[in-house]
């Protein structure tokens, strides 16, 4: 561990030599680098990011204190061309030789090759120019650290700045601030001349961002823009805009106290040469018309061609007869006749459209009514472009795994729009996998001898079905949805050759704009095992445990071994589980032989058994993300999951007989019955420059109960893998302090954290530092060994620790990511060597996979 320490310690303190060495480089005489910026305000030194980012000129980027970027710039040749013609030039007999192996023309091309040009070139564009010092850029940051300072109440705000060199072509900034005491609000007038809008303001006034006593800041009264645009334009005042909104200042004769007059002019307009003036008022929607072929060179002379249907208050026009339900076009429209122009509706129709998925974003637009006298009712044009009724897509992607040694998957799928005419979805998706496994038998010596293949089928209904109304609950301006899921899945030569039946009914909906809601209904999943004598050839740690434990027991010439002296799979495996278990065992194990067999003969039959879940669950989701570049947000998501609980009533009601263990079954089946619950926290910091750091934090329990006393292994926890602690692979990690022994290492309880420091390389490449800290537990279930089962705020001693670093080549729509993790605390291991026991390459495990993590 030391020496570890004291290679990384010297590998940073070389990197930064030359770091300070290469730094000066590419600086001309008489310039100064700039090395950091100092900001004192009031004679306190200010260190928030916020404050150093009104500068103008900044310091060229670093990762932890090391100018990546400024040193490849350095490295760069910018007369690489001629560099290249002077090594001829002093040597024309070089360029002879040269000319006469390769031609005139290919050594002058050769110049432009990448080893002479394209190198310097690339490392250019991905290196970052010195940042040198210049004065104009300077006062421009003293400019605007005051306009700052003055927008947030401080109006006597005086700056100036100091370079102070370092050296003979490094220097550091020192910008000094001295901001006066703060100026607050004493009073607020208003003048609005329209007398509806003076209305409009008055009932919502409490609402007000500007308040007497508060510090006078700029964002305060951009927010309060901001708030009466959308209020009168969501109450009917179709022409208002932000800039009739004016605010006066007033701080004569006022010892730090400013008086603010809010203006609204009237309504402006022109006619012939003239500029008029009228009240702003309030408009009506008189008609709304939705087309439902619209094409964007549809000229509105075509329109009269068009079928037209009256329903709800509704003119839908089609081209020849309507081929969805009027209801179901209705449904997305909030938009009504006699009701008042919103912006609000109008965007939440726009929304309501695009999520059907039948038609592309849908374009509103708002004509005024000729027919009107009082010219205060405006028509409302919907524009709907269908989707085409089919869509087909094809995907094919090469795997491999622990089972699979080569796979390759394709997948085929259709969508159908509209398919009862009710705006509804199908999707039918089949998929295939063939694969290759060289630990498999083989008898016909065949490349691919394995293979998987699955149909699945989703029905999505733009509306909720339920046996009772629930618009009252759940209104249409949360958009909720129905959607029905089956499955199909079999597998051969995969694990236990499973078969896999799956089906879902769930309901969707946003309660609000950052919200997201799903209530699962039915949940069903039936796993059937086929080739159950293939266990201990799927779990071979097992098998190689059980092994070993045979070997010391039995004589080697004993009917359990083959002729390598390995126990007999599947007969005789399951023989010696049976021999040397129960009250009157055959082969007599000491205590500690005979507990390890009786864990790995309880983990084959719940492993090996058929799974009925039949569950339920809640799933509500909270995020602050406004869009995809948005990297200063947090999230929030929790899940509920009950199951068994339905057919424990079939059971009962049926009179179901108990199997031997005394669990009730269904169709000779015994079922699950548990409660789950999760809870997701994700925050992202966004530091500037392209650095972020990132959190994750994790806690999830299963508690089987009634029928069953443990969790499904497809419901179960496990720990490691890309997503998860980057240092151990999936699966191989825990339960708890145990020295897992078991292939797939799953268990009840998990709780697990990650934090990512990210920034940026050059270009699309990204780096990461990471921590990762998490493990899984048994708890409340039928595990009875002390170092898996979690027995309370002790056991939190077995959180296991990874690090590492990784690379991300950002494509816009995907990121590759490769992430190295080593094991930095090892819970399994004797207590003087857990920390930094495996801390090297030889074991850190690579990671390779998709998107970030979180």
């Amino acid at each position: 561990m030391r020496n570890t320490i004291t290679k990384i310690s010297l590998f940073i303190l070389i990197g930064i030599l030359i770091s300070g060495c290469a730094s000066e480089k590419k600086v001309p005489n008489g310039k100064k680098l700039l090395t950091k910026n100092e900001i004192q305000v009031n004679t306190k030194k200010e260190k928030r990011e916020l404050i150093h980012n009104q500068l103008y000129q900044k310091p060229n980027s670093d990762i932890l204190g090391y100018h990546f970027r400024l040193n490849l710039y350095n490295l760069a040749k910018p007369k690489h061309d001629s560099i290249y013609k002077a090594k001829f030039i002093a040597n024309p007999e070089k360029y002879k030789r040269k000319s006469k192996w390769l031609s005139a023309k290919q050594v002058n091309r050769l110049g432009e090759s990448f080893w002479y040009a394209g190198i310097h070139e690339f490392l250019m564009k991905s290196g970052e120019a010195p940042v040198i010092i210049d004065e104009k850029s300077t006062k421009k940051s003293t400019a605007l650290l005051k306009s700052y300072y003055f927008n947030n109440g401080f109006f006597n705000t005086k700056t100036k700045y100091e370079i102070d060199s370092i050296s003979a072509k490094k220097a550091k900034i020192k910008y000094t601030v001295n901001t006066g005491n703060a100026f607050f609000i004493d009073s607020l007038q208003t003048k609005i001349l329209s007398p509806e809008l003076d209305s409009l303001y008055n009932s919502k006034k409490t609402s007000s961002l500007i308040k007497t006593g508060n510090q006078f800041k700029s964002e305060d009264f951009k927010g309060e823009i901001d708030r009466i645009t959308s209020h009168f334009r969501n109450n009917g005042i179709y022409l208002f805009q932000q800039n009739y909104i004016n605010f006066e200042y007033d701080t004569i004769n006022k010892k730090n106290k400013v008086g603010i007059e809010l203006k609204i002019n009237d309504y402006s307009y022109r006619e012939g040469d003239s500029t008029k003036t009228k009240p702003f008022k309030a408009y009506k929607i008189s008609e709304v018309n939705i087309y439902t072929d619209y094409k964007a060179s549809k000229t509105k002379s075509e329109k009269k061609d068009t079928t037209k249907i009256t329903y709800n208050n509704f003119n839908v026009f089609s081209k020849g007869e309507l081929k969805y339900k009027p209801k179901a076009i209705s449904d997305a429209v909030f938009i009504t006749k006699g009701s008042l122009y919103s912006d609000i509706k109008t965007n939440l129709t726009s929304r309501y459209f695009s999520n059907l998925k039948v038609f592309n974003y849908p374009t509103i637009q708002y004509d005024f009514d000729p027919k009107d006298s009082t010219q205060s009712a405006l028509i409302a044009n919907i524009y709907l472009t269908p989707r085409k009724k089919f869509s087909f897509g094809t995907s094919l992607d090469f795997t491999h795994s622990n089972i699979q040694d080569f796979g390759i998957v394709a997948t085929t799928s259709v969508s159908i729009r509209n398919i009862f005419n009710g705006a509804e979805t199908l999707d039918i998706a089949g998929r295939g996998n063939i694969g290759n496994s060289k630990d498999l038998a083989n008898p016909s010596d065949s490349f691919f001898n394995v293979f998987e293949y699955g149909v699945d089928m989703k029905l999505n209904f733009p509306r909720i079905f339920m046996f009772f109304n629930t618009d009252k609950i759940i209104p249409k301006s949360m958009i909720p949805t129905t959607t029905f899921n089956v499955g199909y899945a079999k597998q051969r030569n995969i694990g236990l050759d499973k078969e896999n039946f799956t089906s879902t009914l769930s309901y969707n909906w946003t309660p609000k704009r950052n919200i997201l809601a799903r209530f699962d209904l039915l949940n069903i999943q039936f796993v059937k095992n086929i080739n159950l004598g293939n266990y201990f050839r799927v779990y071979s740690s097992s098998y190689n445990t059980l092994n070993t434990i045979a070997r010391e027991n039995l004589p080697t010439d004993s009917d359990f071994f083959d002729e390598k002296n390995n126990l007999i799979i599947d007969s005789k495996t399951n023989e010696f589980l049976t021999s040397s278990l129960g009250n009157n065992p055959t082969i007599i194990l000491n205590d500690v032989d005979r507990k390890i067999v009786n864990s790995i003969n309880e983990r084959k039959i719940r492993l090996t058994e058929n799974n009925l879940i039949f569950a339920s669950n809640f799933t509500y989701t909270k995020t602050t993300k406004t869009d995809f570049n948005d990297e200063n947000f947090y999230s929030f998501k929790t899940k509920v999951e009950s199951a068994g609980n339905f057919l424990s009533l079939m059971a009962r009601a049926s009179k179901q007989l108990n199997n031997q263990d005394g669990s009730n079954t269904i169709f000779e089946v015994e079922y699950s019955q548990y409660i789950k619950n999760e809870l997701e926290f994700i925050k992202h910091w966004d530091l500037n420059r392209k650095k972020i750091v990132a959190f994750r934090s994790f806690v999830g329990i299963a508690i089987p109960y009634g029928n069953s006393n443990s969790i499904p292994f497809s419901r179960s926890y496990f720990a490691g893998g890309s997503n998860d602690n980057r240092a151990w692979q999936s699966y191989s990690l825990g339960p708890g302090r145990v020295a897992a022994f078991n292939d797939f290492n799953e268990a009840n309880l998990k709780i697990a954290m990650s934090a990512e420091f990210r920034f940026n390389f050059f270009g699309q490449l990204n780096g990461a530092l990471f921590v990762d800290a998490g493990n899984i537990w048994n708890v409340l279930d039928n595990v009875t060994d002390e170092k898996a089962v979690f027995s309370g705020l002790n056991s939190l001693k077995d959180t296991a620790v990874g690090s590492g670093f990784g690379f991300r080549y950002d494509f816009n729509f995907f990121v590759v990511r490769l992430d190295l993790g080593f094991k930095t605390y090892i819970p399994s291991e004797e207590s003087n060597k857990k920390w930094f026991r495996d801390y090297n390459f030889s074991n850190s495990v690579l990671n390779i996979g998709i998107n970030y993590p979180f």
